[in-house]
């Protein structure tokens, strides 16, 4: 097992990129403005590790799982992250714009954990750690992979924090549930169009 230092900023470099425009992290961006921004990074993180581990030990093996059927649990999540958001920002007498925060460590952690946990399975960051470990070494790009999924989930999480103080919760929430809404739809397109 060899330590290599340029294979762990090349499989951060490429994960980093890979993962911004990636739909998890827009997931963690809008959990970021409900719940508390350090237990979603707690969570996303978790799964994220748990995702470079199944990356590294299994490698090519993960292009065996049925994608259509983790696209369409992944569809119906975001779909109902949607709802949740969509609907909240519906009562006009709360103070807070109907917006019921979820709190506590483990509701908010499971909610983060199983949004990526479901959501990044055949995904093109799991796919490229694959790649990676079979050609640099499972250890640095493990390293390299764990610490750039952890690093766009915090960007994402800090901005939407940024966002949650300068704008009107219930605007968040409506912005939050269309981005959540297209997500569900994206990622349903992505099922049926390969």
């Amino acid at each position: 097992m060899s330590f290599d230092p340029l294979a762990i900023l090349t499989a951060f470099g490429l994960i980093f990129l890979a993962e911004l425009p990636d739909k998890t992290m827009f997931a963690s961006l809008a959990m970021g403005t409900r719940m508390r921004p350090l237990y979603v990074w707690f969570g996303t993180s978790a799964a994220f590790v748990v995702h470079v581990a199944i990356a590294v030990g299994a490698g090519s093996l993960l292009g065996l799982l049925p994608g259509v059927a983790v696209k369409l649990v992944s569809a119906a999540l975001f779909g109902f992250g949607a709802f949740v958001l969509l609907r909240s920002g519906g009562d006009e007498d709360d103070e807070d714009g109907g917006a019921k925060t979820v709190t506590g460590f483990w509701p908010v952690w499971g909610t983060a954990f199983m949004t990526v946990f479901i959501g990044e399975w055949g995904d093109l960051t799991q796919i490229t750690t694959a790649n990676l470990a079979a050609t640099n070494g499972w250890l640095p790009t493990a390293i390299g992979s764990a610490a750039a999924l952890m690093s766009v989930s915090a960007l994402a999480l800090l901005v939407g924090r940024f966002i949650a103080k300068r704008v009107p919760l219930r605007t968040v929430q409506r912005v939050g549930g269309l981005c959540m809404a297209v997500l569900a739809t994206w990622t349903l397109v992505e099922a049926f169009t390969g």
